[in-house]
């Protein structure tokens, strides 16, 4: 092709086949010692302060240096197990509560008990000690409460207990997405394959670059600290692109044995065509994935690196070890064979069932990108209404006890439990009581205006007297508008009237909290998605151009990323905003679809897409060097590389649509978005609409190239014997 990119994974796959047990213990050798570094070196995950963006991270920042922390408390709430609570029974249980609670180690104080309004719910305020990571002890007192008082129903629910009960929740929703994604991967090769090892061989060196990026990663995060997430989804990448470099390279070498060529020179034409497209397309999902460094948040930075860093490796693995691998096995690779598998695809042969439906798409392309252009327009255009949000308690599975308790506490007691936001003031000249007052004045006022309630804390105030803050309960759910209404309304309007006098020249004040860092982060990536949706279109648009010294190309495959992408929001949102298909799925639609989703999809679809965006298009140019015109050589290109994208498309679709039947709906907007985006990209986009452009536009497509002149009688190549044995 003419690329110097071709050099070096025929230099990488030449050393290899001369050297294959170096390569091979080097892999082994490299993934052991990064395994090692996981082990020597802990991971440095990322804290609340990496979080912090906007107003509201100055708020946090402010109460930190004040030492304003609150300690972590859990809610004890009293009600009736049916029918009208009995007062005097919830006040005796509130009081064996609070007796038994401030003899359990671990509890500094249980506030006073506090009635709601219609006196329906008693609330109980634990107080736990610095330090406590768990509230077990807690709860066992609430056990005990809950079996001397069976009329009544006491349940506790707070930071720790919902957040132990989320990440038990999670940890089991990844450990069945792996324990069930493995099989199912195997599976699928073995239908690719038709061989043991052949299948196997894919699924392992992906395994090893899962395995050495994470050990990689823990001396990485004491520069860009990890995220909670990475893990998960280094797996998720790391599994996917892994296997699909594998494929790409097996199947070409596989090929070029059927016609008759060694095994030496078999992969030396994979390393020249199939080598050369694994580094094209790693570069594509690397510089689609560095997109996220342009949101500039913690969660996106540690993603970026991770998924950077997975396929890097799997690059280095399929031009490295990969080649060896096949110079050792020879013919053994494609042993033992699965009689019926095998017979099934050595009858199917290249380009499997795909291929079969090409030929209509040739033959009539305006027609094929006609019909293929409305499906896709009519999946994009709900996205045009995507409403985003941060998770809330609506996000959440109803299954886990601690979020129907939480939903019930913020339902009684708003100010507790509810949308808040928090008011910090630090004053360089004002007294603390000039500061209480002036909080005392906002507060009075915020509730006048119907959308703030008082939380009954009062004002805090340091030890030192210069920062207080007070807590502004608001009687919305958080995903009401009037959320942001009112903190826009305090921002802009009250906190200023209260506090631009008191707080003096060199004093600051902000207004933080949960609903006023949702509010940020929304603000801040609205003003990016499309910063990062150009970043990554443009990156990739030069990689395709540079790579196949094509403008128009590098325009047909932008026009198609951005299709990908549209249909994959608008099925994002009819699913997860309007609810489609909500019952077959087992959720509850929240309305919206989590903010930092769409992001993410976006990225991971274009990098992923490339992939075999890259390989089909690599195989067309190489016709069309043979001297092959347009027509024939997009005919010939895709149906020679339709059954290695199926095969690949099915592996991504497969492990993905296992997100989606996990309890967590944050799992599950990943699992369809990307499942769907996938199947749509690798069939209608890529061979439907592709082969139809191409075939439209003609030589025209890879100008400034000028492709040969086609050859005057096209012989066509008989189909490959498949006899089953290989000349070596």
């Amino acid at each position: 092709m003419g690329n110097p990119l071709t050099a070096v994974p025929m230099k990488a796959a030449r050393w290899s086949a001369e050297h294959p047990w170096r390569a091979i213990l080097g892999w082994v050798a490299f993934v052991a010692i990064a395994v090692g570094l996981a082990i020597a070196i802990p991971t440095h995950e990322a804290t609340d302060a990496d979080y912090r963006i906007g107003e509201s991270g100055r708020a946090d920042a402010m109460v930190a240096r004040a030492h304003l922390e609150q300690p972590d408390t859990e809610n004890v709430l009293i009600t009736a197990k049916s029918g009208d609570l009995d007062t005097a029974a919830a006040e005796k249980a509130a009081a064996a509560f609070t007796a038994a609670a401030k003899a359990t180690h671990g509890v500094a104080d249980v506030a006073k008990p506090q009635w709601n309004k219609g006196r329906t719910a008693l609330l109980l305020s634990v107080e736990l000690d610095h330090g406590v990571e768990h509230a077990d002890a807690v709860q066992a007192v609430t056990d005990g409460v809950q079996e001397d008082f069976s009329d009544l129903q006491v349940r506790e629910a707070g930071d720790l207990t919902l957040d132990d009960a989320i990440n038990d929740r999670v940890a089991d929703d990844l450990g069945s997405a792996e324990t069930i994604s493995l099989p199912v991967t195997l599976v699928l090769m073995l239908l690719a394959f038709g061989a043991l090892i052949a299948a196997g061989i894919p699924v392992l060196l992906a395994g090893t670059s899962v395995a050495a990026t994470l050990g990689l990663l823990a001396a990485l995060s004491h520069l860009v600290p990890a995220d909670s997430t990475v893990s998960s989804m280094i797996v998720l990448i790391g599994m996917a692109v892994g296997v699909d470099y594998s494929l790409f390279y097996l199947k070409r070498a596989r090929e070029e044995r059927d016609k008759g060529r060694t095994t030496l020179d078999a992969v030396e034409i994979a390393a020249r065509t199939s080598g050369h497209s694994i580094l094209v397309s790693g570069g594509a999902v690397i510089a689609s994935m560095a997109g996220l460094f342009v949101v500039g948040n913690a969660t996106f930075n540690s993603l970026a690196i991770g998924a950077i860093l997975v396929v890097a490796v799997a690059v280095l693995g399929s031009i490295t070890v990969l080649p060896a691998l096949l110079v050792k096995l020879g013919r053994w690779v494609d042993r033992p064979r699965v009689p019926l598998l095998w017979r099934v695809n050595r009858k199917i042969g290249r380009g499997g069932i795909s291929s079969r439906l090409l030929s209509p798409v040739v033959r009539h392309p305006v027609v094929a990108l006609g019909l293929s252009g409305v499906v896709i327009v009519g999946l994009a255009i709900p996205a045009l209404g995507m409403k985003t949000h941060s998770d809330t308690l609506d996000t959440l599975p109803a299954s886990i006890p601690q979020v129907q308790t939480v939903k019930d506490i913020s339902a009684s007691f708003p100010a507790d439990e509810g949308a808040s936001a928090r008011v910090v003031v630090r004053s360089d000249g004002a007294s603390a009581q000039q500061v209480t007052a002036a909080l005392d004045d906002l507060t009075r006022k915020a509730v006048a205006t119907g959308d703030f309630v008082a939380s009954g804390r009062g004002v805090q105030t340091s030890q030192d007297g210069t920062t207080s803050l007070i807590v502004l309960g608001m009687p919305f759910d958080e995903t009401d508008p009037r959320v942001n209404d009112a903190l826009l309304d305090l921002r802009g309007d009250l906190v200023p009237a209260a506090l631009d006098g008191v707080v003096g020249r060199t004093g600051a004040y902000a207004v933080g909290g949960d609903a006023a860092e949702s509010l940020d982060f929304a603000q801040q990536q609205d003003g990016r998605l499309v910063l990062v949706i150009g970043f990554v279109l443009l990156l990739t648009m030069l990689i395709m151009a540079t790579t196949f010294r094509s403008i128009p190309l590098a325009l047909v495959s932008t026009v198609l990323n951005l299709a990908s992408i549209g249909a994959a929001f608008g099925v994002m949102t009819l699913v997860f905003q309007h609810g489609w298909g909500s019952g077959l799925l087992d959720f509850t639609s929240p309305g919206f679809v989590v903010d930092w989703l769409p992001l993410f999809v976006l990225v991971v679809l274009v990098g992923l897409s490339m992939d075999y965006h890259v390989f089909v298009l690599s195989r067309i140019r190489e016709h069309m060097d043979d001297g092959l015109p347009t027509r024939l050589a997009v005919e010939r290109g895709i149906a020679d590389t339709a059954g290695v994208v199926t095969s690949a498309a099915a592996v991504m679709v497969s492990v993905f649509a296992i997100f989606a039947t996990l309890s967590m709906i944050e799992m599950k907007m990943m699992g369809v978005g990307l499942s769907a985006a996938i199947l749509l990209d690798a069939t209608l986009v890529r061979l439907v609409m592709l082969p139809a452009i191409l075939v439209l536009i003609g030589d025209k497509v890879w100008w400034p190239w000028k492709p040969r002149r086609p050859r005057a009688q096209v012989v066509e190549e008989p189909e490959p014997a498949y006899a089953g044995s290989y000349v070596e």
